[in-house]
């Protein structure tokens, strides 16, 4: 069998002489604290745009990731954000900026969760600090934002379908431009990848795909896929790329800081050409390569760029490569809040604990699902919980260790999840999905086909409902009410705070049929949760106050669903001081099915104006539906026609910043909605 060249032995012809000196690592510096002030970075300085790359020598390059590293620890102390992956693709970055010719090539980034080095080297390097305030950088690549960015991102496994595109209306143009998904191992389990690799092959296109491997998403990478992966590295061999092009399998050289993802240690056979999935369904597949070596990126990528067809070059990279905390805890730091204002911070940027006693913290809602799940488990063996990739994210860990044989993990795969619980409860189980609301969207038709129409016993744990500040509109959860009422047999659930998330996931676990239960981002208001267990009666609402002077000639009715009630509470302590009026605030709990007779009550005791607040979209939402009752079905309406307004997020997608900015600038902030509320009482 032919041997190639050792690929360190092999350098792109951009390189100097002098690069026989550089580590064959292609990384010379670790660092463990995040600096606190700019570091010094002289040769960053001078990259402006990515035809700064052109002129440096390899030895420069990997000076040049030494000081990019140092700055994204820096910026992500300044503003926090995403940090593992980020520093994970340093190398590969400077790389493909330094090969490719940028804007008129075109680089696609999956998720986006590592382009903060591409940002930097694209012109922003300045601005990085202000990534994910208000009227900051994006957290994602966004095609408003710069020419560099070529197709905006923040979910999953949507780069090769992107780049496809790309290329096939290049070709169509009679353009010669390189187009380079860059995709991780987590994304690369996402059905859509697949779709676009298939269509690839038979489209013929050019299309270099770059598979980052780090054998993470969010969480560790789970299934077969993964397998597969650990396969093609515990072989022992690569396929090398020689200086036509063509793939040329030999033993793969020592990669420093590897070893730790070998599963196995028995003795394997060499392997074959065709032993991998990409070679087998039409792709040109080159690796695995050490994708920390940065001369060796440039060899392979070099030259795989001008090979004809769809190829792949898979890499391997360590998540939070260069910090040695997030290198030793990859899912911990894959976000990372910004440093504290004070010094007490540990080696590893933990804040240090203060020796004053301190009242227990709110749980956030997650936390209040992850205990409702176990506790649940106990007393039922026909509860199973399936996560698409989100077992830390959305509080599921106790339970994965307390019932592994009940946990499913399916990796990022919404579609596949959905319909594996409607599998599940066609065998009498009851599955629980736990998903982010604007995930679901990516599941909708199964949603709709596999699950509501033959009106299966699945329950769907909705997380990171509502506007999710920093991650901005790729992830805010504003279009749940909207895509789950209009399906006939869903039931709506709305908790106002922790113990009702916690007794509504109980009603709708309880209830035989399609339910999901819609919850925020975050910490709740501090309740106390009640056990053992209630169940509410569905689709009934709670009067929660009776504010202001009884028989006022004003009377208000706030129809307020899920966490807006505190707020609506708030409003209504100041318009009773305002106006001579009687405020009733309604907890409607429930978005399907309304409580009309709760609301034909109020209007026959003399409502004479109704305001709904809802954290969501307006059109589609849960006073759409108040509206459509009030005009088609209630009699009470009819008679007495009390004013009407809602109140919600306007019809346009929300830019990033802190969820108070983002609450203030929809007018739900407490001076928003007083706001509203008194131009409802002028009328």
């Amino acid at each position: 069998m032919q041997q190639s060249t050792h690929p360190s032995q092999s350098h792109s012809q951009s390189s100097s002489a002098t690069d026989s000196a550089v580590p064959a690592s292609g990384l010379q510096q670790t660092y463990s604290v995040i600096p606190r002030t700019r570091p010094v970075t002289p040769l960053l300085d001078t990259i402006e745009t990515p035809a700064d790359l052109k002129s440096l020598n390899t030895k420069q390059l990997i000076t040049l990731a030494d000081e990019l590293r140092l700055f994204l620890l820096y910026s992500a102390g300044q503003s926090g954000g995403h940090f593992g992956a980020n520093l994970g693709v340093i190398e590969l970055t400077i790389a493909l900026h330094h090969l490719l010719d940028a804007p008129n090539d075109q680089i696609v980034w999956d998720v986006g969760h590592q382009a903060y080095a591409h940002k930097v080297l694209t012109g922003r390097r300045d601005k990085l600090s202000t990534i994910r305030a208000k009227d900051g950088l994006t957290a994602f690549p966004e095609r408003a934002e710069s020419v560099y960015d070529t197709f905006g991102v923040g979910h999953s496994s949507t780069a090769i379908s992107a780049g496809l595109g790309m290329s096939l209306a290049l070709r169509y143009q009679g353009r010669a431009q390189t187009v380079a998904c860059v995709i991780g191992d987590g994304a690369m389990t996402g059905g859509m990848a697949f779709e676009a690799m298939n269509d690839a092959v038979q489209q013929d296109a050019d299309l270099l795909v770059v598979l980052n491997d780090n054998d993470m998403s969010i969480s560790c990478s789970t299934g077969g896929f993964s397998r597969h992966l650990a396969m093609l590295w515990e072989s022992g061999y690569q396929v090398d790329i020689s200086e036509t092009g063509t793939p040329v399998l030999c033993p793969r050289p020592m990669m420093a800081g590897f070893d730790r993802r070998k599963r196995h240690t028995e003795q394997r056979a060499v392997p074959r050409l065709e032993d991998n999935l990409f070679k087998a369904i039409g792709f040109t597949y080159f690796g695995p390569f050490d994708g920390h070596n940065i001369p060796e990126l440039l060899r392979v990528l070099a030259r795989a760029k001008d090979v004809h067809g769809p190829v792949l070059v898979h890499i391997y990279t360590t998540k939070g490569k260069g910090f040695a905390p997030a290198e030793a805890d990859p899912v911990g730091y894959h976000a990372i809040n910004k440093l504290p204002a004070d010094d007490t911070v540990n080696a590893d940027n933990k804040v240090a604990i203060d020796a004053q006693p301190k009242s227990a913290p709110a749980l956030k809602y997650s936390q209040v699902f992850g205990q409702f799940l176990c506790d649940k488990a106990v007393e039922d063996d026909k509860l199973l919980a399936i996560t698409p990739a989100m077992e830390e994210g959305s509080g599921m860990i106790d339970f994965a260790r307390q019932f592994p044989e009940r946990f499913f993990d399916v990796a990022i795969a919404e579609q596949h999840a959905v319909t594996l619980a409607a599998g599940m409860a066609t065998q009498g189980v009851k599955p629980i999905v736990a998903i982010y609301s604007t995930f679901l969207q990516r599941g909708y038709d199964q949603l709709i086909h596999d699950v509501a129409l033959q009106n299966l016993d699945v329950m769907f744990a909705i997380d990171r409902a509502g506007l999710v500040g920093e991650d901005g509109a790729t992830h805010a959860g504003v279009f749940d009410y909207a895509f789950l009422r209009c399906i006939p047999n869903m039931l709506i659930a709305a908790p106002k705070d922790e113990n009702e998330c916690y007794q509504l996931l109980n009603t709708c676990y309880e209830h035989k049929g399609s339910t999901a239960v819609r919850y925020p981002r975050g910490v709740g208001t501090g309740a106390t949760i009640q056990r053992p267990p209630q169940n509410y009666k569905v689709g009934q609402a709670v009067v929660e106050s009776v504010l202001g002077t009884d028989n006022a000639p004003v009377q208000l009715a706030l129809l307020v669903f899920g966490t807006m009630v505190a707020t609506a509470e708030q409003a209504a302590q100041t318009l009773i001081q305002q106006y001579n009026c009687q405020v009733h605030v309604v907890n409607m709990r429930w978005v399907k099915p309304l409580d009309a007779s709760l609301i034909d009550r109020l209007i026959t005791q003399g409502v004479t104006h109704i305001a709904t607040i809802e954290e969501h979209v307006l059109m589609g939402g849960a006073g759409s539906a108040v509206n459509e009752y009030l005009l088609n079905e209630s009699a009470a309406f009819k008679i007495s026609r009390p004013a009407i307004c809602n109140i919600g997020i306007p019809d346009a997608f929300v830019a990033h910043g802190s969820q108070a900015e983002q609450l203030s600038d929809c007018g739900l902030d407490l001076a928003g909605v007083t706001r509203q509320l008194q131009q409802l009482l002028s009328c």
